[in-house]
């Protein structure tokens, strides 16, 4: 039976895929405007995507307390209008002949601080919204939808660009914030902050209060060492294989955007499967599972060779390796949300973020001077190798003890009354 989550639910779920979709509808536009329109070197453009990674952290940590004790809705609204205007001002900027490589740097930056304040501001909302025993349904809701999104956006994209060019999937993109800010501006009922002593001003030792919570937490600790390291892993070969595929292998655009939009499809499946095997055999073991399976399959890139069985190789790896991170994922956001107190959880998420991104802006350098010690077919051959080793990281079931009990957050009423109350 299919689990009603409420309206509000529904508002919140509609922002993120809206979202969602306009970003991976603008997926590669950066590069492809740097090379075609700024004529940026190959470096410039690899420089592009780790910097926006590592400066968007950097400036997203002071973040997390301050979200933590703010009303969530203003500040997810806030976040959408800043990503809107950033991105909206690289359209503008090429008509008026203005449009520069430092600019995209910037609008890097500022769009990818913001996404991380509203992730933070958006999971702990809702934590708020949906009762707990109904957060893995919304997790797989939302989970299946990234993935979706993650199949059509690029084939969208790539039409959008042949027809148009790059610019117009980034007015797409930014006009989908707007659209995400006035869903969640349709959401009424109560909000939720931590409480804080007005007197009291923020101080350095906040800014490690979210790693201090993980690291204390065994099984928190676990799943973090585990979801960044494999992120991490996984992200750094992305350029490599694109190097591999259209470079030394010479694989048409549209075979790359095939090789990456149909095992999507796979995240969809394995998102809507997750909370049945749940009820079936158990978080725990589902977890494992999967945790393991989607450390064994990337190793089967090292054997993808050039032509119609090399896609055929990459469509078959990928789906495999999404449809396992399509069940994993949306158990440990459960999991991570569930054993988080709530007046923790803006900064825990706020912190899992600043983390992961950090570990694949320095794994993609680290990756990209491995390529060019070796080759990229090595470096992807010993990514995978070392994603071998990460399910050890992941939590015994001993570790998966009941958390905590939950501290009371100060209910901010906004209007009629929630669906969960105040």
């Amino acid at each position: 039976m299919r689990v009603k989550l409420g309206a509000a639910f529904g508002w919140l779920w509609w922002a993120y895929a809206v979202s969602t979709y306009g970003t991976w509808v603008a997926f590669g536009a950066f590069p492809l405007i740097a090379v075609r329109i700024l004529h940026s070197p190959a470096f410039a453009v690899s420089l592009l995507e780790a910097a926006g990674l590592a400066v968007a952290a950097v400036l997203a940590l002071p973040l997390g307390p301050w979200v933590e004790h703010r009303p969530k809705r203003p500040v997810m609204i806030g976040m959408d209008l800043a990503r809107f205007l950033a991105m909206a001002s690289v359209p503008v900027a090429y008509f008026l002949g203005l449009l520069s490589y430092g600019q995209l740097l910037v609008v890097s930056a500022v769009s990818g601080t913001a996404s991380i304040a509203f992730t933070a501001a958006s999971g702990a909302y809702l934590k708020h919204l949906v009762p707990s025993e109904h957060l893995l349904t919304a997790n797989g809701r939302f989970e299946g939808t990234g993935w979706v999104a993650t199949a059509v956006g690029p084939p969208l994209g790539g039409a959008l660009i042949a027809l148009l060019g790059p610019v117009i999937t980034v007015v797409a993109d930014a006009l989908s914030y707007l659209l995400s800010a006035l869903g969640i501006l349709r959401i009424h009922g109560s909000d939720v902050a931590a409480p804080r002593d007005a007197a009291t001003r923020l101080r350095a030792a906040d800014l490690l209060r979210g790693w201090r919570f993980i690291l204390h937490d065994r099984a928190l600790r676990r799943l973090f060492l585990n979801s960044i390291l494999v992120s991490g892993l996984i992200m750094a070969t992305l350029p490599l294989l694109a190097v591999l595929l259209l470079g030394e292998y010479h694989f048409p655009a549209w075979q790359y955007g095939l090789a990456f939009g149909i095992p999507a499809l796979g995240g969809f499946v394995g998102a809507r499967l997750s909370a049945r095997l749940v009820r079936r055999y158990g978080r725990h073991r589902v977890m494992t599972v999967f945790g393991w399976l989607r450390s064994l399959f990337p190793l089967g890139l090292a054997f993808v060779g050039p032509g119609v069985p090399g896609l055929l190789t990459v469509i078959l790896v990928e789906g495999l390796l999404i449809t396992c991170m399509g069940v994993f994922k949306p158990i440990y956001a459960t999991e991570r949300l569930q054993r988080t107190p709530a007046d923790h959880a803006a900064q825990v998420l706020s912190t899992w973020s600043v983390s992961s991104k950090l570990l694949q802006a320095t794994l993609m350098v680290i990756w990209g001077i491995l390529a060019t010690l070796t080759s990229p077919l090595a470096a992807i051959t010993i990514s995978g190798v070392l994603l071998l080793a990460t399910p050890l990281l992941l939590p015994k079931r001993t570790h998966l003890s009941a958390p905590a009990p939950v501290p009371a957050l100060r209910t901010v009423r906004t209007g009629a009354p929630g669906p969960r109350g105040s």
